[in-house]
């Protein structure tokens, strides 16, 4: 084989490492609601609020989650995560909500959680349920502060828009879907619900053992594109053997 031939292919099989090295990554992390939708009538259901830590040095020692005071949530409750310190926060509401079982006049403002850490290069869930989801809206918008051991504050606090690229640093956002018969007795997702029957699973978690759809079919698609290099390769040195009438491989 000439050497010009090896360089050729020693760079095809380089571009095809690097693919699959840069379909591997996951794009940039930031905190999120899981699930991200749920019909508008569910009812006592169970999320995830999921905060990655993204920097290379310090970890993430506080988290504040805010809550949405023109769509109110009146309840939450909140599972316990090893190693952290809970606190809900309430406000007193301008106009009562009214329901069968009587008038609402408080709701919940924020949930903390302190005393713990998301060291560089993981995540942390942290679990709450919500007994009822407010009216009126097709999404509730979350406002998530993370706070650093050096002092650093991300607010992750910037409304994702419609046809618009995705902000800096978007909010968690919960989508509501249209309502269905049987939705308000449907069980809690299982992720969410497999964290609230135990707790002990929202322990810190490697963010690169994560099993995300996305980085699955990042995956597989640099499979596919190193096939396709392979292909290349072979067919490169059939055509050589046919050319000089010895073995490809020599």
């Amino acid at each position: 084989m000439s050497l010009s031939l090896k360089k050729r292919l020693a760079a095809a099989c380089a571009l095809g490492a690097a693919t699959v090295l840069g379909a591997a990554v996951p794009a940039s992390a930031h905190v999120i609601v899981q699930p991200s939708s749920v019909p508008k009538n569910a009812t006592d259901q169970t999320f995830a609020f999921r905060v990655p830590n993204e920097d290379d040095k310090n970890s993430t020692v506080k988290v504040e989650i805010d809550f949405p005071t023109d769509h109110p949530i009146p309840s939450v409750k909140v599972a316990p995560v090893p190693g952290w310190t809970d606190s809900i926060q309430t406000t007193k509401l301008a106009t009562p909500i009214h329901t069968d079982d009587g008038d609402i006049t408080d709701a919940v403002s924020q949930v903390v959680w302190t005393g713990g850490q998301i060291t560089p290069g993981h995540f942390q869930d942290f679990t709450v349920d919500l007994g009822a989801l407010p009216d009126g809206t097709d999404k509730v918008v979350f406002k998530a502060l993370q706070t650093y051991s050096d002092g650093n504050i991300v607010r992750w606090i910037e409304e994702p828009q419609a046809g618009q690229p995705e902000p800096k640093n978007p909010a968690p956002v919960l989508k509501l879907t249209a309502a269905t018969a049987g939705d308000s007795d449907a069980p809690a997702p299982s992720a969410a619900a497999s964290a609230k029957a135990d707790p002990a699973s929202t322990s810190t978690t490697t963010a690169k053992a994560s099993g995300s759809d996305s980085t699955a079919r990042a995956l597989g698609i640099a499979g596919i594109v190193v096939g396709v290099l392979g292909a290349a390769v072979g067919i490169v040195l059939g055509r050589r053997a046919r050319g000089t009438g010895t073995d490809a491989s020599a």
